[in-house]
């Protein structure tokens, strides 16, 4: 039985930790995530989904601030574990991690060596890419640089976005990697180098990139708004405050980009520089997400044709 210490965070990486887990071949020792956050307006503390699924098995859990010189990292040393798997875990792993086991195998969410970084999926949506992915790779102590164990990829969907692309990415990591790790165990699978003239990187989302730009086309739009749901969720200004936008759908109409082209009880129509949106689901400032009806009936009553979102 191989001995594994697994490294992960969100939902991405517990959906890989309980395939290893199914897998009997596979001994987890140890498990290492991210420090329990405060999330909502309430600030409570919650585990992340990867502590939580380690809870239920009843694994150690490790969950240093930074693992380079922490005792932490003293402490899986010591565990004499075979090799480290990671998901998302959101941490560079020190070198001496590294060079103490006989491999360290991470699974990314993009089609290496496009989208390096930590936000893969979002940029995927955002530039109207056909299709996402994952790669197994060798870990190094550069981001996302080492070699190639395999891929998998499948088609981005119209209903896309990036709640759903997590969801199934989840499932295709997991299964390469159950799928691929024997053989790379065995020698049978050999890393392939990355080809460096074509890397591209994938930086956690800043909040100037949340604000839409009205001056890009609808289809633009649309995949910025999809790229961003549901977090951390594009927004706009309305009445000088954000305005977030969860989903819209590309329709046809001309104006002022930003301007309300029609206003209906039902419906709430906006420009873009080429083609217009259809609004569906919305937050106004200090307020619950809705349906644009339920805002067209509400705080949205005011607003007439005419009117420039962004200002």
């Amino acid at each position: 039985m191989t001995k594994l210490i697994f490294m992960g965070t969100p939902e991405f990486s517990a959906t890989v930790l309980r395939g290893l887990l199914s897998d009997e071949r596979y001994e987890i020792i140890a498990v290492v995530t991210q420090p329990d956050r405060a999330v909502g307006r309430k600030k409570e503390i919650k585990v992340t989904p990867v502590k939580a699924v380690a809870q239920d098995y009843n694994l150690p859990v490790y969950q240093p601030q930074k693992l380079s010189g922490s005792p932490e990292l003293e402490d899986l040393l010591s565990l004499g574990a075979d090799g480290i798997i990671t998901a998302a875990f959101g941490q560079f792993l020190p070198t001496k991690l590294l060079d103490a086991h006989n491999f360290a195998l991470n699974v990314h969410a993009s089609l290496l060596p496009k989208y390096r970084g930590g936000a893969p999926i979002h940029y995927a949506l955002i530039n109207g890419d056909a299709e996402a992915g994952v790669t197994l790779m060798e870990m190094v102590k550069e981001m996302d640089a080492g070699d190639m164990v395999a891929k998998a990829s499948l088609p981005i969907l119209e209903e896309d976005n990036v709640g759903t692309l997590f969801e199934k990415l989840a499932v295709l990591g997991r299964d390469l990697l159950l799928q691929s790790l024997p053989g790379y165990l065995s020698g049978e699978l050999k890393p392939v180098p990355q080809d460096a003239s074509q890397v591209t990187f994938s930086p956690n989302i800043t909040s100037e990139q949340e604000r839409l730009d009205w001056d890009q086309s609808a289809r633009q739009i649309f995949n910025h708004v999809r790229g961003m749901n549901p977090w951390p969720v594009a927004h706009t200004l309305w009445k000088g405050e954000r305005f977030k936008l969860y989903e819209v759908e590309p329709v046809e109409g001309q104006g002022q980009p930003g301007e309300v082209l029609v206003k209906t009880k039902k419906e709430l129509i906006v420009a873009a520089s080429q083609g217009a949106l259809s609004l569906k689901t919305v937050q106004p400032a200090g307020k619950p997400k809705m349906t644009v009806q339920d805002f067209l009936n509400g705080l949205g009553r005011d607003l007439e044709v005419g009117d420039v979102f962004g200002k």
